[in-house]
Formats: C-alpha cells, sequence, structure tokens
C-alpha cells in the first residue's frame, strides 16, 4: 500500500496528508550543489532582504521535514534555499508556465548542472507551470512555500514582528482569511 505523508508544523498542529507510491530513486545524477553556492546565487540575482528571509525560511523548513520524512537534508534545504532565487529577476506577472520565474531560474540551474530532482521540485513549487509534484521533496516544498509566508504574514501584523509571538489560534484564524 501507500504510505501516507504528514506534513506537520510543530508549533501550528497543522497537516496535510497525501498518499504517494514509494519507489526506489536513482541516485543524484549530478553532483549535489553545497548550501554556500546555493546562497551565492540567492544573494547574486535576489537584493529583497524579505524575499532573502522568505528562502531562508523555507529552506529551514524543508530540512525539518526531510529530517521527519527520511529525505536528504541537505538536497532538501538548498532546495528551499534556491525555490525563488529568480523571482525579482523574472516575476511572471502572467503566470506563464514555461517563461519568468521559476522557469528562467530553472534554466540556469541546470546550465550549473543541479540535480533534476530539486529542479523539479523548484519547478512545481509554483502551480501555474504545470509541472507535477511527485517527489516528497516537491510536495513538501510546495507546502512549505506557503505555510511560511503565511506564518511571516501572522508575525508582520504582531506589534514586535516576531516569529515567536505568533500563536497557533492567530495562524488558524488567518487561514480562514480569503
Amino acid at each position: 500500500g501507500d504510505p501516507r505523508l504528514r506534513f506537520r508544523f510543530p508549533q501550528l498542529r497543522l497537516q496535510c496528508t497525501t498518499a504517494v507510491a514509494v519507489e526506489a530513486t536513482a541516485p543524484h545524477l549530478a553532483p549535489m550543489p553545497s548550501r554556500s553556492s546555493a546562497l551565492a546565487l540567492v544573494h547574486e540575482w535576489t537584493r529583497s532582504e524579505s524575499l532573502r528571509k522568505h528562502m531562508l525560511a523555507v529552506e529551514t523548513a524543508m530540512r525539518a521535514y526531510a529530517r521527519r520524512l527520511g529525505g536528504d537534508e541537505e538536497a532538501w534545504g538548498v532546495a528551499g534555499l534556491i525555490h525563488d532565487f529568480d523571482y525579482e529577476r523574472f516575476p511572471n506577472d502572467a503566470q506563464a508556465a514555461d517563461a519568468e520565474h521559476p522557469a528562467e531560474g530553472v534554466r540556469h540551474l541546470r546550465a550549473l548542472g543541479w540535480p533534476e530532482e530539486i529542479c523539479e521540485a523548484v519547478l512545481g513549487h509554483a502551480h501555474y507551470t504545470g509541472v507535477a509534484r511527485v517527489t516528497p521533496m516537491a510536495k513538501a516544498l510546495f507546502a512549505v512555500d506557503e505555510l511560511t509566508g503565511l506564518i511571516t504574514a501572522c508575525a508582520l501584523v504582531k506589534p514586535s514582528k516576531a516569529v515567536a509571538d505568533v500563536d497557533v489560534a492567530g495562524v488558524r484564524k488567518k487561514m480562514k482569511d480569503k
């Protein structure tokens, strides 16, 4: 049978359960980029401090889910860190599937020889690309991208603007807002 993956954010006690088939995966065909090389790309392509903080938050959540789900923590973390690195250069207001963000960034990553698993996860985090999220990494990236954004928004309406002051009830209430 299919195991159940549970994506939980410990402080919020939220979960999203998705059934997936267990398959043997091929070893990475491309060498795993280092966190420092991913961070260098983020700094080279992204000037916005808030967007950089978002990518760091997604990286942190991805590492946590990799530990919980038995994924490669470095690969998942790097995927979370790099997922929006091209957003400022190619914002994609039209939400074109094969142009601008994230397609342009993934073209660049592929040219650098990044592993396809990361490239597919980055493409899949944007619903408008039409790229299916089939791996646990891709599913987690899609979920935590939205979740970290919501938690950050909840923090920004607090007087302290600190994530530490965000409570479960406040986040649940915001989840009901459109």
